[in-house]
């Protein structure tokens, strides 16, 4: 009897440890693989995955984001390419808010203030203009894009970053977009995929 106790507790370890397998796994590095021909990358718990500027741009211009909806990331590229950075984001909260493509920085501003769209007040007629202050939804800087009211911004509400959150734009923390506003000048060349 005592043997068999043994061996049930022996055979539940195993399949626990069977069980946890797929989840060490899916924990392992970032660096591409090529899976079936195809170039694949393989994801870190963060879900980030490496992106190269010369798969999106042909120059890195006067400085390059790219932002990532899939992995919840902004990548950026200084124009030397010296200086590359990796940025978590929140992103549009659905694929009809999402735009993808080639754009640029066009404007920046310090402590942006925030009006809703049209789209925002039919989803939510509560919603009215914010000064800038801690209860804006821009956040402490904003880069404008050359597509009428899509922006790259800073949140007060930390929650939203690596979430699908926004109503178009890419948000970061408030400290990053910071960061982010003093390397990219306006004529920033901008993608998103």
């Amino acid at each position: 009897m005592t043997q068999d106790k043994h061996s049930r507790r022996r055979m539940l370890a195993m399949v626990g440890g069977a069980l946890a397998m797929p989840s060490v796994l899916r924990a392992q590095a970032t660096d591409p693989t090529v899976v079936g021909g195809t170039a694949e990358a393989r994801r870190n718990i963060s879900s980030f995955r490496t992106q190269r500027w010369e798969d999106h741009f042909d120059s890195l211009g006067v400085a390059t984001l790219l932002a990532d909806t899939q992995s919840r990331a902004l990548h950026y590229w200084s124009a030397d390419g010296s200086d590359y950075r990796l940025y978590p984001t929140s992103v549009p909260m659905s694929e009809e808010l999402t735009k993808r493509g080639y754009t640029k920085v066009v404007r920046k501003r310090v402590g942006p203030d925030w009006t809703p769209t049209q789209n925002m007040l039919a989803r939510d007629p509560s919603l009215k203009y914010m000064p800038p202050g801690p209860d804006n939804p821009l956040g402490t800087h904003a880069l404008y894009l050359d597509w009428p009211a899509y922006l790259i911004h800073g949140t007060h509400d930390t929650r939203k970053i690596g979430r699908r959150s926004s109503s178009g734009c890419i948000g970061l923390y408030n400290e990053k977009i910071a960061e982010l506003y003093e390397l990219a000048p306006v004529g920033t060349q901008v993608r998103l995929i």
